[in-house]
């Protein structure tokens, strides 16, 4: 069964002129549910991932500013939301979300959070709407209960995981591979183990052999026994920041293409959203929700 990890939280952490990115995580469930892709049996609510765990990935000063809401303003407006409580739980019941669906990925194959993907977020920071670092707290997890040897983490939003290729610079591990847009944010990049930077305007005929052959390679040479999947939509031709000339048949590819490879080697993925920003939500939702309809196809 494909678990997937959920909380109206999700969508609902922040003031009214916040609320558009957070739509389209209460309109994904939603319309697996309506169009009978999936049941409620198929959704978990998360709980709170506990301070010990997050304190493997992420300092104790910046965890302890979250909770007692004490980020400057500064720090603030890198992240780009105010602070509040609801925000923290928000992150927290994310990252665990992100752990639960590693087990079940190991029992199931794959997993996936309705959010996550929260890459920009540092070991002491948060910026680009990011607080804690969900597929970094998952990834250590996973080495320090000694579940996994060797993590890939294959993260295809449109912008690089530089807080998470910052966090596993000098973990071995771990994999970083990071496929985004070269002249989009962040503007200072970090170093992952691999970056493939695309161009402006870059379409599905450069993308998807791209992506094929360059993840390809990575299995063979890693041998990776668990994988994370970060699926951002934002590669599409009709995101306001993207860049990219990806079609919504195109990511679906790409989905197809990640899934059947991790499949054929038996590699356990989770899999988080990330971002997308399409000026319709329906457009947003529709990318998001291949995703699920894919891995139900290819596992279920």
């Amino acid at each position: 069964m494909l678990k997937i990890a959920y909380d109206p939280i999700y969508a609902h952490p922040l003031p009214e002129g916040h609320r558009f990115p957070m739509l389209k995580y209460e309109l994904i469930p939603e319309q697996l549910l309506y169009e009978g892709s999936i049941t409620t049996d198929n959704l978990f609510a998360p709980a709170i991932c506990p301070d010990e765990i997050v304190l493997w990935t992420h300092e104790a000063d910046y965890l302890a500013r979250l909770h007692d809401q004490t980020l400057s303003a500064k720090e603030q407006r890198h992240i780009g939301f105010p602070q509040s409580p609801a925000l923290t739980q928000r992150e927290l019941v994310i990252a665990q979300g992100t752990i639960d669906c590693c087990h079940f990925a190991l029992e199931y194959g794959v997993a996936m959070n309705v959010a996550g993907g929260t890459h920009h977020a540092f070991a002491g920071r948060g910026e680009g709407f990011c607080l804690l670092n969900d597929f970094g707290v998952a990834a250590n997890y996973l080495l320090h209960r000694q579940l996994a040897r060797k993590i890939l983490i294959i993260d295809l939003d449109v912008h690089q995981g530089n807080g998470t290729a910052s966090l596993f610079e000098k973990e071995p591990r771990v994999f970083t591979f990071s496929m985004h847009g070269d002249h989009n944010y962040p503007f200072h990049k970090e170093k992952s183990d691999l970056d493939v930077a695309l161009k402006d305007g870059t379409t599905d005929a450069v993308y998807l052999p791209l992506l094929e052959n360059t993840l390809q390679t990575l299995i063979n040479e890693l041998m990776p026994d668990f994988a994370f999947f970060l699926s951002g939509v934002d590669i599409l031709d009709t995101d306001k920041f993207g860049k990219l000339k990806v079609s919504l048949q195109g990511c679906r590819r790409r989905d197809e293409i990640v899934f059947d490879m991790l499949r054929k080697h038996q590699i356990p993925c989770t899999v988080a959203m990330g971002g997308g920003y399409s000026p319709d939500v329906k457009t947003i939702v529709e990318a998001h929700c291949n995703t699920f309809r894919t891995a139900l196809d290819r596992y279920f």
